[in-house]
């Protein structure tokens, strides 16, 4: 199972460029598409969804051309958007029956199974006869999710899910999502690192339209071993970013700062070698003048 996007472009009518030159070969699992607001990923998620056009390029799912033939991928593809409406005053049961059968499960019979199937896996069983409008985020999240799973999709993409969530919530979503990962490809997009840590084993991070870092999690953290140093500073932060590549930095309690900077040499002056953290990755792969000195 593989999805291989190869030199997608696309450019809105307004001269942005949502997508450059993207190449990716996914497998079977959690690949995490990490980036900030902005960065392009949901005009690559909608694009892969067949929901936009791309102006060049190619995506292949397995034995499928994904831009000649879109309505068998979509046979195959569970999409869950940032955002989805739902019907005011009407039960998650009703709808999951009501979606099933929009996806051809014409037997109540399978209907009825499949449907308790995807309020069980979702946690939702409880609260099947409540109206989806009146559930919480998370709720509602869960939701989308199993509604995608009516169809027992292959390729899976979820957009953005944990935005706004509180954190048992959260934790909750991802426990779904590494479930439904097994025999999957789950593409997740998010701007939260901390995500993508506890999920993916494979990742981009994307940035302006383009690829920035193609690894996966562990390797891409372990590139930065020995390169990373920290120091507490109650000096002017500005000084310091003009001395240091600075990567984040922390307020403590008595306002002094905690700094992370990349060097390949000990910059000296108070620092201490840390452990690089995929935080560290992304922050780097995002400024676009980071380059070894």
């Amino acid at each position: 199972m593989r999805l291989i996007i190869e030199h997608l472009s696309k450019t809105y009518k307004n001269g942005v460029k949502a997508l450059n030159d993207i190449n990716l070969d996914i497998g079977q699992g959690m690949f995490g598409l990490l980036g900030p607001n902005g960065a392009g990923k949901s005009s690559l998620m909608r694009t892969i969804a067949t929901l936009q056009q791309a102006d060049q390029g190619n995506i292949q799912f397995n034995d499928i051309n994904v831009f000649e033939d879109p309505i068998a991928l979509r046979k195959v593809l569970g999409y869950l958007p940032q955002e989805f409406g739902v019907y005011p005053n009407v039960s998650a049961y009703q709808l999951l029956h009501y979606f099933a059968g929009l996806k051809g499960i014409t037997s109540k019979k399978e209907r009825n199974k499949i449907v308790s199937y995807v309020l069980e896996v979702t946690n939702l069983t409880d609260a099947r006869r409540r109206a989806v409008s009146k559930y919480s985020g998370g709720m509602k999240q869960r939701f989308g999710i199993a509604q995608m799973l009516l169809n027992d999709p292959q390729l899976i993409i979820v957009d953005e899910p944990t935005a706004g969530l509180d954190p048992a919530e959260r934790k909750r979503f991802l426990n779904i999502l590494r479930e439904i990962s097994k025999g999957h490809i789950v593409i997740f997009s998010t701007h939260i690192v901390e995500d993508v840590k506890e999920l993916c084993v494979d990742m981009a991070i994307m940035n302006q339209g383009a690829i920035q870092l193609r690894d996966s999690p562990t390797n891409a953290s372990a590139e930065l071993n020995s390169k990373i140093w920290t120091k507490r500073i109650n000096e002017d932060m500005a000084a310091v970013q003009q001395a240091y590549r600075v990567l984040s930095s922390s307020y403590n309690p008595d306002n002094s700062i905690n700094v992370r900077v990349y060097q390949e040499e000990h910059p000296g002056d108070g620092f201490t070698s840390a452990e690089p953290s995929l935080e560290d990755v992304y922050f780097f792969h995002l400024d676009q003048s980071a380059v070894p000195a």
